[in-house]
């Protein structure tokens, strides 16, 4: 499996010939947006910065479209989808975070969240995860702090940032990943992109791994 991070909160995930894109950048947002076909679309919140399935329809891939809670299987890829709340671009929103089973190993996008505990249902449903994406800008989902502190309670063996730098509003954003990893004690060398596989996550706890945007 191959992870890349795309901005915002942009995430491609791929194992074979299949790609899932989490909350695909339109080309509606002033976000720099990126062109590729997707099999399976994620999007957990109705906004610009991240309803853009245009952009991920391409070529002979049209992608099957997920934009809400529900459980689903598309290709042998199960998905879960769970409510809960967001407050992004200052307007109150329901967010949509997903959990995904594949290739043996379970990932967890929260998407735009700015709840500092899980929905319950969430919370009784989410169980194992191996790779956890969490936002950590603020202004209107989790803030750093906020982030790393539930990221710990889920306990995941993988931790990937999202949501920091350019997608932010206010100035103080740019910070948010150093205080991430500061919160974290870790100050991990940014990498392209995470390559991994079942075995590789044996011995892993809340590790953190920082993605360069593509």
């Amino acid at each position: 499996m191959i992870i890349t991070y795309l901005g915002g909160e942009s995430v491609k995930v791929q194992f074979g010939d299949t790609i899932l894109a989490f909350n695909p950048i339109s080309k509606d947002s002033f976000l720099k947006h990126n062109k590729f076909g997707a099999d399976i679309v994620l999007s957990g919140l109705n906004h610009k910065d991240m309803n853009g399935v245009d952009q991920v329809t391409f070529g002979d891939k049209k992608p099957f479209v997920i934009n809400g809670p529900g459980e689903y299987e598309v290709g042998g890829v199960f998905i879960k989808g769970f409510q809960s709340e967001s407050n992004y671009d200052k307007e109150r929103r329901i967010n949509t975070m997903f959990s995904v089973t594949l290739e043996g190993m379970n990932i967890c996008f929260l998407g735009a969240i700015n709840q500092i505990e899980l929905p319950k249902e969430a919370d009784e449903a989410i169980d194992c995860v191996d790779v956890l994406l969490v936002p950590i800008g603020g202004d209107g989902v989790l803030d750093a702090q906020k982030a790393y502190k539930l990221a710990v309670e889920i306990g995941p063996k993988v931790i990937i940032p999202m949501h920091y730098g350019d997608i932010e509003k206010n100035p103080a954003a740019g910070g948010a990943l150093k205080l991430f990893t500061k919160e974290a004690g870790e100050n991990p060398a940014p990498v392209s992109k995470l390559t991994i596989k079942r075995k590789d996550l044996e011995g892993k706890e809340a590790e953190v791994v920082i993605l360069e945007k593509e």
